[in-house]
């Protein structure tokens, strides 16, 4: 069953005088899940050791903005309407429920979404202090935060999620694929296979009208791809002036596929079925030749 923890009632309590108390700080998250502070301290240190931030410019304002932001409760409404009802919601649609825990919790600037695993549990923790610095407390942004990364639970608890190879065309195909995947989750648990939550200043209208070319990019793209110059996955990544258009195109690849299979079906699907079946999805989209 999904358990949602909302600790959004204990927020004033990490502060003094409006500024971040570390040590009050690992109490409240050793409390929500016993010895788990030295998680999201060790993230944290990782990036401080990067060079290319310091904690007392970069990230203690963002945290410290929290304390009395006027978003704040707009940000929690948001969050209890998305998840209200959500395993029945998901039970409904998909026939199983997940076995997970959803967090909003106050971070170190970790992300504003991230699912992990602690102490053998699938969590998707919430990280405030991030939702608000990026302007994506409002419902449209909070399904995108959480039914997204549901999907990707689901996919991992009911198929076979974590798959890849040496071949790096086929790898960057699986992501297209699993990406797909959570954003379909998404669709159809808002019922809605339209529904796109990235859909800002005419993303969708766009994405449709360039669609074959979408796709014929991509698949050029895939032989000399890597995770630095890829344009497709992530709103920093710029394909045309845009970002996320590989959730629009995973998308669609995989509303393709579930007219050949049931989602039950192609979620355990194997690396190389999908990318072969993204061959033949290209070519009928865009007469490429094999």
């Amino acid at each position: 069953m999904i358990r949602i923890i909302d600790t959004f009632s204990q927020i004033d309590s990490l502060f003094d005088n409006g500024t971040f108390n570390l040590v009050m700080w690992e109490k409240y998250m050793n409390f929500i899940y016993e010895r788990s502070a030295d998680i999201f301290k060790d993230d944290l240190k990782e990036c401080l050791d990067s060079g290319n931030y310091i904690f007392e410019k970069d990230i203690l304002p963002i945290i410290n903005a929290v304390h009395g932001h006027t978003a704040l409760e707009a940000m929690h409404i948001s969050f209890q309407k998305v998840t209200n009802g959500l395993n029945e919601r998901i039970i409904d649609c998909f026939e199983h429920e997940l076995d997970a825990d959803i967090v909003l919790y106050l971070g170190l600037c970790n992300a504003a979404g991230w699912v992990t695993n602690i102490h053998g549990r699938d969590v998707i923790l919430l990280g405030m202090e991030k939702i608000l610095e990026l302007n994506w407390y409002d419902e449209d942004s909070m399904y995108g935060l959480i039914y997204h990364e549901l999907g990707h639970v689901y996919h991992k608890q009911y198929g076979i999620l974590d798959q890849s190879c040496d071949n790096s065309s086929q790898n960057f195909v699986w992501q297209l694929f699993t990406e797909g995947i959570a954003m379909y989750f998404e669709q159809v648990l808002i019922h809605d296979l339209n529904y796109y939550h990235q859909d800002k200043n005419g993303w969708l209208n766009w994405c449709d009208d360039h669609f074959k070319q979408i796709l014929s990019d991509f698949y050029s793209d895939l032989p000399t791809m890597t995770r630095f110059d890829q344009r497709y996955f992530g709103d920093w990544a710029n394909y045309c002036g845009r970002g996320d258009v590989g959730y629009y195109l995973g998308a669609k690849f995989v509303q393709y596929l579930c007219g050949k299979h049931s989602f039950a079906q192609l979620i355990r699907l194997q690396i190389d079925d999908i990318y072969q079946e993204f061959l033949t999805f290209t070519e009928e989209k865009t007469q490429f030749q094999k």
